[in-house]
């Protein structure tokens, strides 16, 4: 078990070798979910993760012989870059065992930064087993990413550093992977002040901390896309703190981590991957399930990394605009005729609305033979506005209605 005092050695390791992130209040964010709610943006770390933390006090703690072998570890990603940022250096040769699966932008800043990657696996797991191999082949000092009570205090300065700023927060929400991050949190806060509530978060597809910890045998599925927490294995070490420390463990849907990565993109212009938006995912998931356990309280969120591949990001962006409103799919039925489609082009334009596609079907239709099914995908101003074009619309006597229904 780690000791307050741990986290606190390492806090002065640490100090000129990690960046100073901020933790702040949001006000819009305190706005909609009614608490008060301060980020602690870890996506702001040189390689965009808290990981850096314990990968470095753990790391530091390497003899001279260990060094000049080098070290491999296993990670879906981020704890990859922390690894290898800090052996590069330090001077220290690394070797990444990572998941078929991982993300390209998490591959390619890993072999940015020196480190020698292997793919192997479909799952966190699986490279585990082959890190463990080509450790013993080699003789290389394995940087655990979570059970390692060095790894542990490292991510628990961010504990210390959040009540430093906020001394009376309420609550910590923490995602939840392995436990490395929240095991270090849960200390470092229940230390400095015994009536917190540490809460962790994990997704519904990869529950098998909150399994562990209940005694339960988890079922998950195959991917996430916070792969960031897609570990099957919670650490022996881990678990036991966060039995002894966390409060709860709630599950979030793929939908709240998708509008959570939204939300702090349009409201705090900040980038987050999957597992860092999954705290804010779990104060969503509670607003729509009524459930009041988060208001008025002082909350702090790890928003714990941000390497999302762009492309993903495109299409989160996308669907999130489609939750919004902001962009519609209408169909609409209208006679085959010249002038027809120019026709609804004109009601939409006046409707204030900006047309991005347009799909004409004739075949694959029930209608007669001299009606047209006709999709449009707009751009508009919310679910309101839709409503308000459907009606041109119909005034015109064109049948129409919401493309997904």
């Amino acid at each position: 078990m780690i000791e307050l005092s741990d986290i606190q050695d390492a806090q002065q390791a640490l100090q000129g070798q990690i960046v100073d992130t901020p933790f702040a209040h949001s006000r819009t964010l305190s706005e909609i979910l009614g608490a008060e709610v301060w980020l602690k943006f870890e996506n702001h770390q040189f390689t965009a993760s808290f990981k850096e933390r314990g990968a470095y006090n753990r790391m530091r703690t390497l003899t001279p012989e260990q060094r000049r072998r080098g070290v491999i570890t296993m990670s879906a990603g981020n704890h990859a870059q922390g690894v290898a940022y800090h052996a590069q250096r330090m001077g220290v040769p690394a070797v990444i065992v990572m998941p078929q699966f991982t993300p390209g932008v998490k591959v390619a800043n890993t072999r940015r930064l020196g480190a020698e990657v292997v793919l192997h696996g479909e799952s966190f797991d699986d490279a585990r087993v082959r890190a463990l191999e080509i450790a013993q082949e080699r003789q290389l000092t394995l940087i655990h990413p979570y059970d390692d009570p060095a790894v542990m205090a490292g991510q628990g300065t961010i504990g210390l550093e959040m009540l430093a700023v906020k001394p009376d927060l309420d609550m910590i929400v923490v995602p939840i992977g392995g436990g490395g991050l929240i095991s270090g949190i849960a200390t470092a806060a229940k230390a400095l002040r015994p009536q917190i509530e540490i809460v962790g978060v994990q997704a519904e597809a990869f529950p098998y901390m909150a399994a562990a910890v209940s005694g339960h045998i988890a079922k998950g599925a195959v991917s996430t896309i916070a792969e960031g927490i897609a570990v099957k294995s919670p650490g022996h070490l881990t678990l036991e703190v966060i039995r002894q420390k966390v409060d709860d463990i709630v599950l979030v849907s793929e939908q709240e981590i998708e509008h959570a990565i939204v939300l702090l993109l349009e409201i705090e212009k900040t980038v987050v991957e999957g597992a860092g938006a999954a705290g804010l995912a779990a104060l969503l998931h509670a607003q729509l399930d009524d459930d009041p356990r988060y208001e008025g309280k002082k909350i702090g969120i790890v928003l714990c990394g941000g390497n999302i591949d762009p492309l993903v990001l495109g299409g989160l962006i996308e669907r999130g605009m489609v939750r919004a409103g902001r962009l519609a799919r209408i169909r609409a039925s209208i006679r085959d005729l010249p002038g027809a489609l120019s026709r609804i082009t004109q009601i939409v334009a006046e409707a204030g609305a900006n047309i991005t596609q347009v799909h004409h079907q004739r075949a694959f239709t029930t209608l007669p033979a001299k009606d047209v099914e006709l999709d449009l995908v707009l751009q508009t101003r919310g679910h309101e506005h839709v409503d308000e074009i459907i009606a041109a619309l119909h005034a015109q006597g064109i049948r129409a209605f919401r493309g997904e229904h």
